[in-house]
Parts: structure tokens; sequence; C-alpha cells
């Protein structure tokens, strides 16, 4: 996986340049210190996953990962910051990101979260996953209709991701395989025009059309 590393202090880009490239399954193309020079370096080579800082100079990292997923919309976002702030969490996360982490995560953490936006999922701080959740429901005006281009198998499986299920369990529950499962997936983020799971939930929450979320590890 090729990773981008953008954040406006120098040392923490060095640390985690140090801590992704230990492992063999990554492969750090560039760090830059501001979001205008993130976009530049997403449109100037290959990037699988932008590790974006929310706060940077010039061009903060909410508005540099509208830019990214616009420009370069194979390119997943995780977007890092200091403290759990939902107006912040939400923001980045409708603006593009496929998760959120604090920047105190542990390395194994942010390791396995990069995996997973890499492959098309979504990662979430625990904390950051129940404010995001309580944030949504105050302000969201229910739409209920929004998903009634769904078939009655795609409405199952878009009640099950943004319940927070996995491809298997949602395969499990429904008798269905990996590969048809992938495939309803794939057709609940065409029809709905979303991005990754992680908008599922977001819009599932936001149209009043999700229950409480199913716990993960």
């Amino acid at each position: 996986m090729r990773v981008l590393l953008a954040d406006d202090q120098a040392l923490l880009r060095v640390s985690l340049a140090t801590v992704l490239g230990a492992d063999e399954r990554i492969e750090v193309v560039g760090t830059v210190a501001d979001g205008r020079a993130a976009v530049t370096a997403v449109q100037q080579r290959s990037v699988d996953v932008v590790l974006m800082d929310i706060r940077m100079p010039v061009l903060d990292g909410i508005a540099a990962t509208a830019q990214v997923v616009r420009l370069s919309p194979r390119t997943r976002v995780l977007a890092l910051t200091t403290f759990d702030l939902d107006e912040l969490v939400l923001a980045a996360l409708r603006a593009g990101a496929s998760g959120y982490l604090t920047k105190d995560a542990r390395p194994a953490v942010l390791i396995d979260a990069i995996c997973d936006v890499a492959a098309g999922n979504s990662a979430l701080a625990p904390a950051a996953a129940a404010s995001l959740v309580e944030h949504v429901r105050r302000t969201a005006e229910p739409r209920p209709q929004a998903v009634a281009q769904l078939s009655p198998r795609e409405r199952e499986v878009f009640d099950l991701i943004a319940a927070g299920r996995s491809n298997g369990e949602i395969g499990a529950q429904l008798h269905l395989t990996q590969n048809t499962v992938k495939t309803h997936v794939r057709a609940v983020l065409t029809k709905l025009d979303l991005r990754d799971r992680v908008h599922v939930v977001i819009f599932a929450y936001e149209n009043g059309l999700a229950g409480p979320p199913h716990p993960t590890g």
C-alpha cells in the first residue's frame, strides 16, 4: 500500500514514517506539511491512502480531503486529529474520508486502519464512532424514502452495513456467498452515490434509517 503522510508537525511525520515503513505491506511515498501540498502530491504520484491531519495550514485537512477524493477517487483518506471533536469528525467523513483516528492511536491500530481503508472498508476510533452516531442523530433530517431505489435484498444489505456488520457477517446472516455480498454492497454504494461503508453509516443515521450500531472489536 502506497501511503502519503500529511501533517504540519515535522516530528510526527518522521515518527509515522518510521512506524509505517517498518511494515512490509506499506510504502511511504511522501510526507507533506499542509493540505495543498497533499493534494499536489496525490496528483503527481500513485497514492492508495493519505493519512490526513485535520488541522493544517494553507489548506486544512477537511478541504484537502474533499479535493483529494474528487481528483483521485481511488485514493482513500484516513483522517487524523488530536482530539475527538464531533464536528471535525463528521466534516472529515462528509468530505470523503474513509475513516478517522486520533493521533495517540497505537501503531498496530493505525496500520490496521490503513489496511482497512485501502481495502475499501472504513475505520473509526471507537470513541469517535459513538460520538459521531450521537451527533448525526441530533442533526439529522430523516428522509426514509431515500433508499426506495434499492431492491429488497440490497435494502437488507444496506441495513446490515449501517449496523456495522462485515461482509462475512452479512453473508452468514443472509446465506450469501462473499462474491454475492460484494456485488450487493457495490450496488448499494452506486445507487446511493456513496463512497464506501462509512458513508453508508452516515447516510443511514442522517436519514433515520439505522438502529444502534453493532459492536465491533
